[in-house]
Formats: C-alpha cells, structure tokens, sequence
C-alpha cells in the first residue's frame, strides 16, 4: 500500500530533521590571522569599486530566513595585538553610534548581520554573510571610508578571521584571555552590551549573531567563576597606576607616594583610576571635568579621598601643580597637546608625567618633545601587564578547555542550520506523499458518504501516525554527537531518496506536482 511508503518517507525525512542539532569537529588551540586571500579581495574589490552601497538593508525577518541557509561567521578588526592607537582611534566608535555603525555596514547588502564592539583596546565587527568575498570588500570599504584611510595602511593593521576562529576569537575576548590585562572583567560587560544592542529594534544582529554573542557571554561568566582567571586581575585603570607608580621615581625623582596627582574626566575609567590609587594609599586627588555631577558622584562613592573638584577651565592650573597626570575622557580631540602646553607656559619647569587611558587619545604625542615631560598611552601599558599574564597561564589553559567546550556549542548549532533547506525539502516532499494518498483515499471514502468532520478524523489521523513514527527517531539522532555522521545521515537520504533529481524533475511538471 503506497501510504505505508509514504510514513516510510516522512520518518526518514523527520530523522533528517534532527541533524539541526550537532556539534563541531575540535577547534584550533589559538585563532590563527587570516592571511593573503580575504585581504588581496577586499582591497582588489574596494580599488574596482565593485561593492554596491545602494542595495536595500534586510528586514529582521529576512535575516532569519537567511540565516536558517546556514550563515558562516567571520570576525574583522584592529586589537592592541595588531595595531597602533593612531590607527584603532580613527575607527572607533562611541557605544551609542555601535547600531548605526553596524546598520552601515549592512547597507550594502552584501552582509546579512553585523555587529560592532568598540572599546579603548579594540575594534570588531562581527558579521554573518553568505558570500565571504563579497562581504568582505564590503567591511574593508566601510572601514577605509569610517578612518579615511587607504587599504594599504588598513591592511597591515587589520586582522580577519572566519568560521571557527572568528568563534574561537569573540569566546577568548568575552573571557578575558584576549585582554592587554588577562582577566579582566570591563570587557565581558563590554562584550554583553555589544549583544544587547545587536538584538535592539535598531540592532543587526539576527539569528547567528545574536546566539555567538549570547554563547560568548555565558563563556565568560562560566570561566570567571570556575577559575581563578579573574582574580586578582587588573583593569586597564590599575595597569596605569602600577606604571605610573613604577616610573615615578626615573621620571619624576619622586617617590610615588608623594606625587600630586590629578585626572581628567569622571567617567567609568575615572572610577576605577581612583578604586585603585585608594588601595595604594591615596589621600588627595584633583578631578577636572566639564561638569560637577559625576565628580560629586565620586565624591559621594570615596568618602575617605580627599576629592578637589575642578572645571576644565581651570585644566591647565591643575596640570600646572600636578606631578602626575591622567586623562580618561571620551573627547575625540586633544585635552593636552605641545602647543597647548607652551601656550599656557608649561613648556619648562618640573617633571611632568601624563598616563593618558583614552582612546580616542588625550594627549598628543608631541608632549614628547617637552624635557620635562614624559607622556604614556594605552600601548604602552603591555610591559606594564606582561608579568600578569605570566602569572595567569594556569588559570588560562583551564580557561581555554572551558571556552573550547562553549564554541563548539554554538558551532555545531550554526552548522545545523546549513541541513535545514535539506530537512525542510525532505519533509515538505513526504508531506506530499502524504497528502497524495490521503486524497486517493478519500476519493475512495467518497462512497461512505463521510462527513467534513469525519474527513477531518482521517486527516489527523494520517498526521498523527507520522509522527508517532517520527517521535523515536528524532530523539535518538539528538543524541548523537559526531556532527560528521549526522551530516553523512543527510546525504545518504539525500541519495536514497532520489531528492535532487526529484526536484529537478518536479520543476520541469506542471504545478511542481508529484508524478502518481
């Protein structure tokens, strides 16, 4: 009987189903920098001009459907590892600009999900797209464009990665292995709001990208609280206290307890600036900032500092009378510079040091040029944090095993979704046995004079017995965890079943009908 071959179908095709939820071969030990290939595309692409900045963004809803054909991952962007702060600051982009930076970046079409994560150390974006190429000429252009500046000089600052090491890569950042600081905790809330924004109303972060940065943010919080990676680490914040307080005495002939220090800016590098000079010790600190609000804040928050409050436009009295300087402001422009120095009669005198935590910059190199100052940025807080890392390579291997097993996770679920066109065609094609010999049967029950409800009895009856069927197999093939043979499974009943050439055949008939 030709409905029995029919339940025969439809089980093999609801077993197939369940290859949607697999898990990936073993990950590389360290994401490896994408070479040559990516990078001679993009720039050959962006020199032709061939990515079209006119095609429509995608709807949320397109972008679902897109992502069940199975979207590959890739990751693009400049770290403290890779590139200079004069090149990271020309892309950097505030965190309330991150959406509309990334619905820039999906303007062209060529990329189906975007999203961005800029911090004083880094610049990402992490992106989901069916074409590789194509999308990577698109992120490159947008790049070149946003930073002014010619492929040549982006691309030997620029990392790529793709697949498993663009997974790899966001799993180490959300854990703090990526980190200048290892541990350190500032950037798994940074990583939480980059996944956050990405599934706002405004967001471009669709069904692949929303579950990597989800995925990415339970990795860190599991490896914070199953090992010692965080503990005792040190922040961005702290790593310029411990330089400041090492050089003091070279730079400044004075002991770092009797430094005058003072910062500029009230935001939250400020508060940890001031958390950890508390710990050391510290009694007295100058605060400038444009407005009393947040420095009364912090006030309020360190009741044992002794907190003076200054406007900016009494700046350069206080780095007048400052032995120590910092800056932690989000302008874009320069607070300190030479000519601002020399113009306010700073170009001489005692030593100055300033430690500048910003990025986009503060303070302008060409303080250097001044015999009694000494200026530091972020970079040059790596010697600063080397002994930390060492200290930590325990607590980093046990971290490792933890975000091996947190990718794999989400690679085998986005891996699933490359089976789903076959799965849904494998079903859809045994519904219509299904249907067909329903019809042929009720033609046949025409006779007993059935009624409509009696016919509906029969229609759910079919349904049911398939899935009854269908219930033992789905659960077994979700168990299975070798993601190889689940994607060996497909094929085999892609060739037992003749699906490919069905279809074929169905798209040259009439109504896309089965022949009976």
């Amino acid at each position: 009987m030709k409905f029995s071959s029919t339940v025969t179908l439809a089980v093999a095709a609801l077993a197939a189903s369940t290859s949607a939820f697999t898990t990936p071969s073993p990950l590389t030990s360290v994401a490896r920098r994408t070479t040559g290939a990516l990078n001679m595309v993009a720039s050959q692409e962006i020199v032709n001009g061939d990515v079209d900045g006119s095609k429509p963004r995608k709807t949320r809803e397109e972008r679902l459907r897109e992502a069940s054909k199975g979207l590959q991952v890739h990751v693009v962007g400049l770290s403290i590892h890779h590139a200079e702060v004069e090149v990271r600051e020309k892309l950097a982009v505030p965190e309330p600009e991150w959406n509309k930076a990334s619905q820039d970046i999906c303007a062209s079409g060529a990329i189906t999900e975007a999203a961005v994560l800029s911090t004083c150390n880094r610049f990402e974006v992490y992106y989901a797209a069916p074409d590789a190429r194509e999308a990577m000429a698109a992120v490159t252009k947008y790049l070149c464009e946003r930073g002014n500046l010619p492929v040549s000089v982006l691309r030997k600052n620029l990392f790529m990665l793709s697949g498993d090491d663009a997974v790899w890569h966001i799993m180490r950042v959300a854990g703090g292995l990526d980190s200048l600081v290892v541990g350190e905790g500032q950037i798994l809330s940074q990583v939480r709001q980059c996944h956050l924004h990405s599934i706002e109303e405004d967001g471009s972060g669709g069904k692949v990208l929303s579950r990597l940065l989800n995925n990415a943010v339970a990795a860190g919080k599991r490896v914070r609280s199953e090992t010692a990676i965080s503990k005792g680490s040190v922040s961005i914040s702290s790593a310029a206290v411990e330089l400041s307080e090492m050089l003091s005495q070279p730079d400044l002939q004075l002991p770092f307890s009797e430094a005058r220090l003072a910062v500029v800016g009230a935001g939250k590098m400020t508060r940890l600036l001031i958390t950890h000079l508390a710990s050391r010790g510290l009694e007295r600190i100058t605060i400038v900032n444009r407005s009393l609000g947040r420095p009364q804040e912090l006030q309020e928050q360190f009741p044992d500092v002794d907190i003076e409050i200054k406007l900016m436009d009494d700046l350069w009295d206080v780095v007048g009378r400052s032995d120590i300087v910092y800056t932690a402001t989000s302008s874009e422009d320069y607070v300190i510079d030479e000519q601002l120095m020399r113009e306010n009669g700073l170009a001489g005198g005692k030593p100055l040091m300033l430690v500048d935590i910003s990025v986009p910059r503060n303070v302008g190199t060409d303080c250097k040029n001044i015999p009694s100052v000494t200026a530091y940025n972020v970079d040059d807080l790596k010697a600063v944090v080397a002994k930390n890392t060492a200290m930590r390579q325990k607590e980093m291997i046990e971290a490792e095993t933890l975000l091996k097993e947190e990718a794999r996770s989400f690679s085998g679920w986005r891996e699933s979704l490359s089976a789903i066109p076959t799965i849904n065609q494998l079903q859809e094609r045994a519904d219509a046995y299904r249907q067909a010999e329903l019809d042929k049967c009720t033609r046949k029950l025409a006779k007993a004079d059935l009624s409509d409800r009696e016919l509906e009895a029969v229609e759910r009856l079919s349904r049911g017995i398939v899935n009854k069927l269908l219930h033992g197999p789905m659960s077994h093939l979700r168990k299975t965890e070798s993601i190889e043979d689940k994607k060996s499974a497909l094929k085999e009943l892609s060739a037992m079943f003749r699906l490919e050439e069905e279809e074929l055949s169905t798209r040259g008939r009439p109504n896309g009908r089965t022949r009976k």
